[in-house]
């Protein structure tokens, strides 16, 4: 032990001076880049970038010094987590010199870039260096000095001049029920001071947590109304006493937020919201997060199944029972997954999703009683709709369009920290499927509002972690969410304070190790990001307002009743969301609420079961003259599996294919024909099986095509781009304003930007 103990000594004794060393080398080139910054400045070239490098080089070289005299707390956070538990403590002695060694990449990168600028080798649009405070909220994005502009902060992250000047400056105010610490509605003395002496603020939103209650509140609802414990809300929201408590702390709040620069950007009403109540006979402990409900929720049910099925002997019908009235039904909850796909389990689930819906309407309606102009939004999982499970009580389109801004907290994996491998890894660098296709489908629903990711997860989630991750996935992930429709995002995570050492909330958080205030270069990759995208911010808001000419019909009663529909759903939009077409989905309220006008062809995949309002909606579409495409297995069965009307072509056209291949070969010619396809074409080669590369193609003022690329696939891919059938053509790299190959290789998670005109 002893002779261990001195060769871990010596290691970390070897690699104090090489970081000395590697601190020098960062030091100097923090003053070349500063020096070049000054000559650069004298030619009017924009230095945003580099400001913004130098002062990550400085808060990540003091991070890299407390890390070097941290070695036992770093050893113990690296150890929590399963893949680097063996490593640890030879990844916490390497951790400085690997942020120091990081460092100087970054620099080294940033005096060749702008160098090449000053040698006009390379040109730079200027982008804004955004005040936060001077921020507009627009209807569906946000402003600066009348031009759009996109924001992204940390969680977390202290508020020092050193850390809000270049990497976000989000504002905002944390509410909780234990704020009102009296039954009459008196608030927290401290709380009512800090909202009366808070000024306007920057650009915020207001954080509604659920995760305690007063103990004047369980003493006067009950003591079962504090449950669900393990949850973001932790108690009863169908207990009367929920409502009150509510009412009582908003009304005394609100008005003091209404019309702040710090409330602009909304009231999450909830913090990841899930209400599973299901569990699985076969398992010897509930489901994660999965639990039961109180006598308030069900009595809330038979009200809601006497107005579903309007007399006890349809109820009876349809599950098979004998009860002698609606006050006699009973229900297991929570409900065994055995269950899925019965009527019993289809009635549960719909009406779970009900009840949560109503709650958070509730609240709506109390926030905007004080402030009329309050947009309310909740941090929801998009995950919770791209995935299978349907019994969490999340309705994501009924409450995306409650929403006055689209809430979420979108995330990205890229590599598991434990767990088998997943299907996914087999074709692509990063799991893009709940970005890309929770945002279209978002949007679907509500095309006019901001996007606002609350809690982003594309550096990391607890399980998906990576300490020497390349920079260029967080370019390839924020450069893919902003043209899918995000506007705003506060980041996951930033837990150290502003010396560098580690927040109380991460202390023995095992989401810490390996995350991004150990890794410079993708911090400071996400801040240059930001950047270009706000320099062709006009271009990137119209990626985002694209019309959505195909359209994937979205039927939440499949959804609820299938084992895997989504998975189904999903293989049909991979299976198009790599031609170059703005992607969207339908749902019988999209068809009812909005103008059919906005798009050419639905398409039906998989999709065996609707209800009779579903099926109504599609049949109105095709007798005022729709398209739509759909397989032999959809609109055969109502929610409780008996059969269906068969749609008819009205004064549309029903087009009946099997297959993803041909559906997206008709799709194709049917924008062909009524001259809705791009401008451009691509043709990728790659070596794996599938297309890789994600594009969109937008006309700029000048009238010229934009495209934006991201190969999210697993290996390099050749594009060969034509112009109206023609390889004739200059390619120009927006973000460095030079001529590029028209025939370029992405590597994985490499972003291509470029305008492309025609050759004279």
């Amino acid at each position: 032990m002893k002779i261990i103990h001195f060769f871990g000594l010596l290691f970390l004794s070897v690699a104090t001076l090489q970081g000395q060393d590697l601190e020098k080398e960062a030091i100097y080139k923090i003053n070349t880049l500063e020096a070049l910054v000054k000559k650069a400045s004298k030619k009017d070239i924009d230095v945003l970038k580099e400001k913004t490098t130098i002062r990550t080089a400085e808060v990540f070289l003091k991070f890299a010094n407390w890390d070097e005299k941290n070695l036992d707390k770093n050893t113990k956070l690296f150890k929590l987590v399963p893949s680097f538990k063996k490593e640890a403590l030879k990844m916490a002695t390497g951790l400085a010199a690997f942020e120091r060694s990081d460092i100087n990449l970054m620099l080294d990168k940033s005096i060749a870039e702008i160098t090449s600028l000053i040698e006009g080798k390379t040109f730079r649009k200027a982008s804004p260096n955004v005040d936060w405070t001077k921020v507009k909220r627009e209807e569906d994005h946000l402003s600066f000095k009348n031009r759009p502009v996109f924001l992204a902060d940390y969680t977390w992250k202290p508020e020092t001049k050193e850390l809000t000047e270049f990497h976000g400056d989000l504002d905002g105010f944390f509410l909780t029920p234990t704020y009102v610490t009296k039954e009459d509605g008196t608030i927290n003395k401290r709380i009512s001071t800090d909202l009366k002496e808070k000024s306007n603020g920057s650009l915020g939103f207001i954080f509604m947590n659920h995760k305690s209650v007063p103990k004047w509140a369980e003493e006067k609802y009950g003591p079962n109304f504090s449950m669900r414990e393990d949850t973001y809300t932790e108690y009863d929201i169908d207990n009367p006493g929920a409502r009150e408590l509510q009412a009582k702390l908003i009304g005394n709040v609100v008005p003091e937020m209404a019309g702040k620069e710090y409330s602009q950007l909304g009231y999450m009403l909830c913090n990841e919201p899930h209400f599973f109540t299901y569990t699985d006979a076969t398992k010897k402990k509930l489901p994660w997060a999965s639990g039961g409900v109180s006598h308030f929720t069900i009595e809330k049910f038979k009200v809601w199944l006497s107005k579903k099925h309007q007399t006890i002997a349809k109820l009876n019908s349809v599950w098979n029972s004998n009860f002698k009235d609606f006050n006699a039904v009973k229900i297991a909850i929570p409900i065994d997954i055995s269950l899925k796909g019965t009527p019993i389990w289809y009635d549960w689930t719909a009406f779970n999703m009900d009840r949560v819906t109503d709650w958070y309407t509730f609240l709506k309606t109390e926030v905007t009683k004080y402030d009329a102009d309050a947009k309310v939004h909740l941090k929801i999982m998009p995950s919770l709709w791209t995935d299978n499970k349907r019994v969490h009580g999340i309705d994501l389109e009924a409450l995306t369009d409650l929403s006055g801004i689209i809430g979420n907290d979108s995330g990205a994996a890229h590599k598991y920290t434990w767990g088998k491998p997943h299907k996914w890894e087999e074709d692509y660098a990063f799991e893009w499927r709940e970005l890309c296709m929770g945002y279209d489908f978002m949007k679907s629903v509500s095309p006019n509002k901001i996007n606002f990711n609350s809690e982003l997860h594309y550096l990391s989630t607890v399980k998906s972690r990576d300490l020497y991750l390349d920079p260029s996935y967080a370019r390839a992930t924020f450069w893919l969410a902003h043209t899918f429709g995000l506007d705003a995002s506060q980041i996951w995570y930033w837990p150290r304070n502003a010396d560098g050492s580690i927040s109380k909330k991460a202390i023995n958080n095992k989401g810490y190790a390996g995350t991004n205030t150990q890794q410079p270069r993708v911090t400071n990759e996400v801040a240059m990001t930001l950047i270009d995208l706000n320099s062709y911010s006009e271009e990137i808001l119209a990626f985002q307002r694209q019309r959505k000419p195909v359209r994937i019909f979205y039927s939440k009663t499949s959804a609820i009743n299938k084992k895997e529909h989504m998975d189904d759903l999903y293989r049909l939009y991979e299976g198009l969301n790599f031609e170059g077409i703005p992607l969207g989905f339908v749902t019988e309220n999209i068809i009812k609420k909005q103008n059919n006008k906005n798009w050419d062809v639905i398409t039906v995949y998989n999709t065996p079961f609707v209800t009779n309002d579903e099926l109504k909606a599609l049949q109105t579409y095709l007798n005022n003259g729709g398209t739509v495409i759909l397989d032999d297995k959809s609109l055969v069965k109502n929610e409780y599996g008996n059969e269906l009307n068969t749609l008819t072509d009205g004064k549309g056209t029903i087009i009946k294919l099997n297959s993803v291949a041909k559906i997206k070969n008709n799709v194709l010619s049917i924008l062909k024909e009524k001259n809705l396809l791009s401008d451009i074409a691509i043709e990728e080669t790659n070596s794996v099986s599938k297309k890789g590369c994600i594009w969109k193609v937008i006309k700029n003022e000048k009238g010229n095509n934009v495209l934006s690329v991201v190969n999210v696939g697993k290996s390099d891919a050749t594009l060969r781009i034509s112009l109206n059938g023609s390889g004739n053509i200059i390619c120009k790299d927006l973000i460095k304003g030079i001529s590029v190959s028209a025939t370029p290789t992405l590597k994985p998670n490499e972003v291509y930007f470029v305008e492309i005109i025609a050759k004279k």
